[in-house]
This record gives C-alpha cells, sequence and structure tokens, in this order.
C-alpha cells in the first residue's frame, strides 16, 4: 500500500526533523510522523536542494544558506556567538542556523590558517636577517682569531729571537 503526502505534511516533516533536539535522533522522528526512515531523509535532501517548497497559504520552507554561502563576516559572527557555548548550546545554534558545528570549527581554522602566512612571512624575513647578522659576526671572528694567532705566533718568535741573539737592550 502506497501513501501519497502532501507538500505540507513533507514541509512540517522537515522542519521537525531539522529542528530536533539532540537527545532525539531521525528515527524517532520517522517513527513518530509514521513514515519511512529513508523517505524522511529523501525529504530532507530535497528540501535542502530547495526542491520541496510549498507555497499556497504562505506556509513556505525558508530557504537555507549552504556554508559555502556564508560572507566572512558571518562565519567571523558565527564563531563569535559560538565561543561560548558548550556542545549542546552549539548544536542548537547551528541547527536554528542550518549548518553543522564541523562547519563552525573549520571555519574558525580557516580563520587562523589565513592569518599565519603574513606571521610566517614575516618570520621568515626577520630569519633570514638573523641569519645574515650570524653569518656576518662569524666572519669577524674569523677574521679576529686569525689576527690574534698572528700576533702570538710574532710574540712567541720575537721571544725566541731575543732568547738566541740575546735582546737589543743589552747592546
Amino acid at each position: 500500500m502506497s501513501y501519497k503526502f502532501t507538500e505540507e505534511f513533507k514541509i512540517q516533516a522537515v522542519e521537525k526533523a531539522l529542528n530536533r533536539r539532540s537527545d532525539v535522533n531521525l528515527k524517532d522522528i520517522a517513527l513518530e510522523l509514521n513514515v519511512g526512515y529513508s523517505t524522511l531523509q529523501k525529504w530532507i535532501v530535497l528540501a535542502k536542494n530547495h526542491q520541496l517548497e510549498f507555497t499556497d497559504n504562505g506556509n513556505k520552507m525558508k530557504k537555507e544558506k549552504r556554508p559555502q554561502d556564508w560572507s566572512a563576516e558571518a562565519r567571523l559572527n558565527a564563531i563569535i556567538a559560538c565561543a561560548s557555548l558548550d556542545d549542546e548550546g552549539l548544536n542548537q545554534y547551528c541547527r536554528a542556523q542550518g549548518i553543522y558545528p564541523h562547519h563552525i570549527q573549520q571555519w574558525k581554522q580557516d580563520i587562523t590558517q589565513r592569518n599565519l602566512p603574513s606571521t610566517t612571512k614575516a618570520s621568515a624575513t626577520h630569519t633570514k636577517q638573523l641569519k645574515n647578522e650570524i653569518k656576518q659576526l662569524q666572519k669577524e671572528l674569523n677574521r679576529k682569531d686569525k689576527a690574534l694567532a698572528e700576533t702570538a705566533a710574532l710574540l712567541v718568535l720575537k721571544k725566541k729571537v731575543d732568547a738566541i741573539w740575546g735582546s737589543s737592550e743589552d747592546d
């Protein structure tokens, strides 16, 4: 026996499924509505693709923005709004906005990684400057070591010459 559900019923079922509490799963809602689980999943997919809309009597499903359609400012506002929420609060916020918690986490990660390259670039420039400075200091140290070794050798030779021929002060 095949049932024909009205568009209005499908929309109400999808809205109930999308607005469910975190402790209620989709199978429970399907049982409660006396609808097959896979049928309810299909309706949700149709609704998300904007193929399930009811226009009579003004009852129309609100069109959800896909996560990739969110502007950078809207994403940042969502991250800020979710910063102090616990898991249940985060889930409720996400359901109300038509997104999932992993979208918030991904957006946060994207923002932090977007700021890293400029920091990394500055860090790389600073590292290069430090390496050049180290190289110059190493050259100067080597030059001074050679000069010191030459001076020490001349001093030793002078003492040997003085020991062999006597100091010029003796004359």
